[in-house]
């Protein structure tokens, strides 16, 4: 077996092992095997195929690891899912919502929620409300 396929072995063994933790650092070492994987097939001797492998995967790692863990960071911030992305949406009284009976329900998007007036007033069935508040299970709303 050539020097070059295990160079590219390393790099593709080292791409899965990115593709399964996504934390930027083992794709860098691929990149440093792939690159040493080309001066083999180009004749350059073990010992600068070593050096490339280090020299690449020390570049990559000192400047295109952060570069990547902030352009991935910035895409996965503030995006709210599940019942935090309730608060903020508008749904209909699907049940007169009065504290001192300790009634109150709310419809969005097809689910029934329990809700609670934000200012303790009696909100009629059919009105349109904002949902400024989640409460485990419990919906705090305002009139639109």
């Amino acid at each position: 077996m050539a020097v070059y396929q295990i160079w590219l072995i390393v790099a593709i063994v080292l791409v899965i092992i990115e593709i399964c933790t996504a934390a930027f650092g083992s794709i860098c070492f691929a990149i440093g095997a792939g690159i040493a994987a080309i001066a083999a097939g180009l004749g350059v001797g073990l010992t600068w195929q070593i050096i490339i492998f280090a020299a690449v995967s020390l570049l990559t790692f000192v400047f295109l690891r952060p570069f990547m863990l902030k352009f991935m960071d910035r895409k996965s911030k503030d995006v709210k899912t599940n019942a935090d992305a309730l608060v903020g949406r508008k749904a209909v009284v699907s049940e007169r919502i009065d504290a001192s009976q300790m009634t109150g329900r709310v419809a969005v998007d097809g689910d029934d929620w329990k809700a609670v007036s934000e200012n303790g007033e009696v909100i009629e069935k059919g009105t349109h409300v904002e949902i400024v508040k989640l409460d485990s299970i419990i919906l705090t709303v305002k009139p639109v």
